[in-house]
């Protein structure tokens, strides 16, 4: 680890001071970026860092179209869903467009926290049950309903009464062809478990590609029988698309297209608006009904004006540019690329993901599969300091999250494997 400069820790020293101790940085070397540009951040003192892990900003940090259009919309009205307005329907109308017809109503929120918080208010309502099952290292938001149900949150987060956790999809350590019956053998206990204590499940919440897990995306169609296991129970399946969608998985426009399966919500989150706060669901009008009957709804800056400008210019941009086509392609060269590492490097014992969204999972052993914990770390903070930066992922901390905006490019997927050649030559 180099020494911390004088200015970054005076930096942090403040911070600590006006924030207070519940906040977390990155790195043992904080970054201090001070501009953005494509898949590149630009620190303080000018150096640029290639940005594998900011999946916000999700066409590339300040794209011009989304910069443009973000500030001619709020030049002109900036305010609340209880006016009409033009712009948050012609944005729900293409948004839902993208979907399987059934998923025809749009709501929307300024986070994907709110959004999941809202999902499971509309389950309950619907099912008029409570149980919600989520996999065993989980994130789908901080609001107080919704932290209950996010144990990679960290061991003092209490899960809720009513939540049930499963194990992932690990197709790491488990068959392709058993994936589907193992995933949905772990609902099918969390269902009982939660009849045994007398409640009901009113949805099973699902990160389709279980970035927070380890990230675990084939084969397509595993999820399926488990989807169908919480309907025959009464239940409903929430896809949270915050990280998977937008075309990210390159070869569908959301996670849950890959596995064939249709959800009764879909929740998105700030990848929408490329860092905009812009978030909402999509939801089958049959499970809105009683909620709808039963409660209004009112966000106040959910589905302003910007922000659907935000998002229109963002679904503009995946267009024009070809970026879900992109996506598959780069990050197909990506996963190559690492995989030849692996006959270098023996700490490699996994290579996988969908898209731009790939998963290297750090081992000590390769035959017994054994986390590298503490070697996943020295890789993060290795490459911070040479200008890449990722993060690690999954119970164990050992598998590295490469997730970059969609702009990335083989180009940059180059400089990437390069550098972690090199800092895995380091250890």
């Amino acid at each position: 680890m180099s020494p911390i400069p004088a200015d970054t820790q005076a930096l942090m020293e403040r911070r600590a001071r006006v924030l207070g101790p519940a906040y977390r940085l990155f790195y043992e070397t904080p970054l201090h970026p001070v501009r953005g540009e494509g898949a590149w951040l630009y620190d303080a003192d000018g150096t640029r860092y290639l940005d594998a892990y900011n999946n916000v900003a999700s066409v590339g940090h300040c794209h011009p179209h989304v910069v443009e259009a973000i500030a001619r919309q709020a030049g002109v009205l900036n305010t609340h869903t209880r006016y009409l307005h033009e712009g948050v329907l012609d944005y729900a109308e293409r948004l839902l467009a993208t979907m399987p017809p059934e998923l025809a109503h749009a709501m929307f929120t300024c986070t994907g926290s709110e959004a999941n918080d809202l999902a499971m208010r509309i389950a309950r309502s619907h099912t008029k049950a409570d149980g919600l099952i989520v996999t065993r290292f989980a994130y789908h938001g901080v609001t107080s309903a919704i932290a209950v149900a996010s144990p990679s949150l960290g061991k003092f987060v209490q899960l809720g009464d009513n939540v049930r956790t499963v194990p992932a999809p690990d197709s790491y350590r488990i068959a392709p062809a058993q994936m589907g019956a193992v995933f949905a053998s772990g609902v099918r206990e969390a269902i009982a478990d939660l009849k045994a204590h007398g409640m009901r499940p009113a949805a099973l919440m699902v990160d389709t590609v279980f970035s927070s897990d380890g990230i675990f995306t084939d084969p397509p169609g595993f999820m399926a029988e488990a989807v169908d296991a919480v309907r025959e129970a009464g239940g409903l399946f929430i896809a949270d698309e915050v990280q998977a969608g937008l075309g990210r998985s390159g070869d569908s426009f959301w996670g849950f297209q890959r596995h064939g399966v249709l959800p009764d919500m879909v929740t998105m989150g700030k990848p929408l608006g490329a860092g905009h706060p812009l978030a909402g669901l999509a939801v089958q009008p049959e499970v809105l009904a009683a909620f709808g009957r039963e409660c209004r709804y009112f966000n106040t800056f959910g589905g302003n004006p910007v922000s659907m400008a935000a998002g229109m210019a963002v679904l503009d941009v995946i267009e024009r540019e070809g970026l879900v086509a992109s996506a598959q392609r780069v990050g197909n060269y990506l996963r190559g690329r690492i995989t030849e590492l692996a006959g270098r490097h023996a700490l490699i014992g996994d290579v996988r993901g969908a898209g731009l969204f790939t998963g290297v999972e750090l081992v000590t052993d390769r035959a017994a599969k054994t986390p590298a914990t503490a070697q996943t770390v020295r890789i993060v903070n290795g490459l911070r300091e040479r200008g890449v930066l990722l993060s690690a992922t999954g119970e164990h901390a050992n598998t590295l999250k490469i997730r970059p905006p969609m702009v990335f490019t083989e180009t940059h997927a180059d400089l990437l494997v390069d550098t972690l050649d090199t800092a895995l030559a380091a250890l």
